[in-house]
């Protein structure tokens, strides 16, 4: 590509957050530097890592890089949504410490976002591979007939209320590209936790502007042991608590926007699963009687649902055999 062709492409502000990942790292950053698509900015923030990120930084001699450290930990959204709004570029991009793109990622996604100027995001397939990088081919079939890209055409979609938000085929987390202007970056409130990028889906659907699937895998997502969704022990439960206070939050907000109504009895449903998870997680805490009013209130919702009946009857049981119990459960 020459110089002239180089500068008449639209600057894309790529997103890494981080903390604590250092060879994850490495190798996310070096997946942004190697795309083809070269009018970038690399935007680091590190959450006060115990490790020295910014020699990491230092080591890719890249001038696209802009390296930010917070002097304490501000929690995951906080860091998130600072490197956002220090981006510059005409596009955003978000890639995790953890995750790759393909070399062609931002050269395949950035033209259709260019030849329609009401597109708001353009995404696209993704690989699911290990720590160690190698790609899941099982996990990465499940993952796409999971969120029913499979059957998704390619091209424009809109409305796309019902593949962002129902089927959640939009991984707005690492595989896809956003208009940056359209976005309200303040508007993403605090509680929506480690579901911000639901959340931000959300808002991209109400914005009245359309999506672009591009149906090939482009990135590469890691699932491992440092992810919330696969700790063990105490931490799994707090992680759970976490989200299921995040959903609860993001489905009462989905279910109550009129926008939405069509499917305010998939929201409520996902709302009081949420609640019924919650009050697992403060069981399992051994805070019986705030636990109690979760199931509680999802049975006065929702007065046959199992899961809830039974968590609710474990909160009677004897100690020694509730716990025997909850710890054989899958919650």
């Amino acid at each position: 590509m020459s110089f002239f062709q180089e500068y008449q492409q639209p600057l894309v502000s790529v997103i890494i957050p981080t903390y604590n990942r250092p060879e994850y790292l490495k190798q996310a950053i070096a997946s942004a530097i190697q795309q083809t698509y070269q009018n970038i900015e690399i935007i680091i923030s590190d959450n006060c890592s115990e490790e020295d990120t910014q020699a990491i930084v230092a080591s890719f001699a890249d001038l696209r890089i802009r390296f930010w450290r917070h002097e304490q930990n501000v929690g995951m959204l906080a860091n998130q949504q600072h490197a956002f709004k220090m981006a510059q570029g005409k596009y955003v991009a978000s890639l995790h410490d953890d995750d790759m793109w393909n070399e062609d990622f931002l050269a395949k996604l950035i033209p259709p976002l260019e030849e329609n100027p009401d597109l708001i995001i353009a995404f696209c397939d993704q690989y699911i591979i290990d720590a160690n990088g190698i790609i899941n081919n099982l996990g990465t079939e499940e993952n796409t007939r999971g969120y029913k890209r499979d059957k998704l055409a390619k091209g424009i979609h809109q409305p796309f209320y019902k593949i962002g938000l129902i089927d959640k085929s939009i991984p707005t987390a690492a595989s896809c590209v956003i208009r940056n202007k359209f976005v309200d970056w303040d508007s993403i409130p605090s509680e929506v936790g480690g579901m911000w990028d639901l959340y931000l889906t959300y808002l991209c659907s109400i914005s009245g502007h359309a999506a672009y699937y591009y149906p090939e895998r482009l990135t590469r997502y890691r699932a491992h042991e440092q992810t919330d969704t696969m700790l063990s022990g105490s931490r799994d439960v707090q992680a759970k608590i976490r989200k299921a206070k995040s959903e609860m939050f993001c489905y009462q907000v989905f279910m109550e926007d009129t926008r939405l109504q069509q499917f305010r009895n998939y929201f409520q449903q996902k709302w009081l699963e949420a609640n019924t998870t919650f009050g697992i997680g403060l069981l399992r805490s051994e805070q019986i009687a705030a636990a109690r009013s979760y199931f509680w209130q999802t049975l006065r919702r929702q007065k046959f649902n199992t899961r809830t009946i039974v968590a609710l009857s474990l909160s009677f049981t004897p100690e020694i055999l509730a716990n025997k119990l909850i710890k054989m459960s899958k919650e």
